[in-house]
Parts: C-alpha cells; structure tokens; sequence
C-alpha cells in the first residue's frame, strides 16, 4: 500500500495511519513525494508533469518488489492516487481519494469562473518565483497559516474567502492570522514539518500547480479512460475544497465502474487523517475490508 501525501505537505501526515495498516499485514510505503522533504527536487519546472508524479509511485512498487500495489492519496496526493489507477491498472489494484475528487485538469482550475481582477492560489502560483519567495520568508508562519485556514479550526468559508481580494494580494494576505489548533497539530509536528521544508522550500512543491496545463494536455492525449478497480472517496465535512465544485457529488461517480462509497467525515477540514485519525483509519479499513 502507498501513501500520497499533498501540498504543503510530507510523509508525515499518514503518521496516524501507517501502524494501523501495518498490524492489518500490509506492507505500507509512505513517500516523501517529487519536491517535498526528503525526496529530490529537479530544479525544471516539467520535472513535476503528473505522467512523472504517477510513474514515481508505480516505480516505488516495482522497487519493493510487488507486483501489485493499492494506493490512497489526499489533496495533490489524491490527485496523483487517481491519475496512477488510470494509467496502471495492470498493477494498481485498488484506489481510495482522500479531500479531492476525480476532477479532471482544467483550464478552470487556474481561471476560476467569475473571479477577474480576484485572487486565487492556483493563478497566483502560476508566476515564476513569486509565490515561493513569499512562503519562503517565513516558512513557520506560512505553515501555520495554511495548515489552519483550511482545518476544521478556521470557521467554514475561511479559505474561499482569498478571492474576496485583489488578485495582486500576496497569499497569506488573504488569510487569517492563525489562531490556536486543537489537538491534531503539536509544536513539534509543526516543528517537524518546517524542517522538510527548511531544505528545499516552497518551490519544488509549487511547480505541481505549473504543471497543470500539461496535465490537461496529457491526460487529453490518452483517450477516454475509466476507473475499472475497486475505489472510494472521503471528504472533511468542514472542507473548503468540496466548495470548489458545488456538484461534484453528482458528477464525481461517472469515471468509475466500482465506487464502493463516498462518505463524508464529521468534523474534519482538509486535513483528515491528522484532525480526525481514528474516524479515517475506520473509513480506510472499510474499504480495504470490501476488497
């Protein structure tokens, strides 16, 4: 089984999920991905094409020597999970979205509808150098700021709200300075995260959003493709990114031949497996126990 971690994260937000899967009997590989933490951060910005993200995961399953491998991913590692299925049927066997669903690469992911002259991450990613040398600054700070404005911490709203802003507004302009977490987030796991990033920065990580377009035009270039393994889909009640499409339920389960369920997780912002652990792990057995 492997692990996808997103942005701005590391390996370390499964830490609440990697020993529960290890006593289940599965050998479980939680990567630092392409550009994050420990793993090696190619300074070009097409070194982050999603057709790369996906054959890294497949690549650590022929490494390990297995011949066949489940994968489960949140927010950009979500993404990754899915665009993996798709491309290595033969050997993914199984695949459960964590926070995002299966939305194909869109123009609209960077031009959201009706927001000219507005800010919007994914656009104001799309500036080389600008948007690292921001986060960079003060990586502790913008850590925080992230990580609470889009947990169930930040009241509903708090991370759609940066498009209320001039798009010429720096990022955590847009947000709220931080008030305190509840229990899923420590000190020192905030210490630990500032760390992975102290190395490389906010770069390589941000170059996942450049390559968008290409994805589009990648994905675009393989045809009509469908989910033929068994998958599942969980959300944070509290997740502001479910805000993105207000009718992904209904559009969501076209792409799949088995989707054994959607459920969405009380109480939860973005961060699932860290701010509500044990409700994640219940929905990750059940859906390893429908295999």
């Amino acid at each position: 089984m492997i692990l996808l971690h997103g942005w701005p994260q590391c390996w370390y937000l499964w830490r609440h999920q990697i020993e529960p899967l290890v006593s289940a009997g599965y050998c479980v590989a939680v990567p630092d991905q392409r550009g994050f933490g420990g793993s090696s951060k190619p300074a070009t910005v097409d070194a982050y094409r999603i057709d790369q993200l996906c054959a890294d995961i497949d690549g650590i399953r022929a490494a390990l020597g297995y011949e066949e491998f489940i994968v489960i991913g949140q927010d950009w590692g979500c993404i990754v999970a899915w665009v993996t299925a798709l491309l290595y049927p033969q050997t993914c066997s199984a695949v459960m979205g964590l926070s995002v669903p299966f939305w194909k690469f869109s123009d609209a992911w960077i031009d959201r509808p009706g927001l000219n002259g507005k800010f919007w991450y994914m656009k104001y990613f799309q500036q080389a150098n600008v948007a690292e040398r921001e986060l960079d600054r003060d990586i502790k700070n913008s850590l925080r700021t992230l990580y609470h404005a889009l947990s169930a911490d930040s009241p509903s709203g708090t991370w759609m709200a940066q498009s209320d802003h001039p798009a010429s507004t720096p990022l955590l302009e847009t947000l709220p300075v931080p008030g305190d977490f509840s229990d899923w987030l420590s000190d020192e796991d905030l210490e630990y995260y500032v760390e992975q990033y102290q190395e490389g920065g906010f770069g390589p990580p941000i170059n996942w959003y450049r390559n968008i377009p290409a994805g589009k035009e990648f994905l675009a270039s393989k045809g009509t493709l469908r989910f033929s393994q068994p998958a599942a889909f969980g959300i944070g009640e509290l997740d502001d990114v479910g805000f993105y499409d207000p009718l992904w339920r209904e559009t969501f389960p076209v792409d799949f031949d088995d989707l054994r369920f959607i459920e969405i997780i009380k109480g939860a912002g973005h961060w699932v497996q860290a701010e509500k652990p044990n409700e994640t792990n219940a929905l990750i057995k059940r859906f390893l126990d429908s295999l």
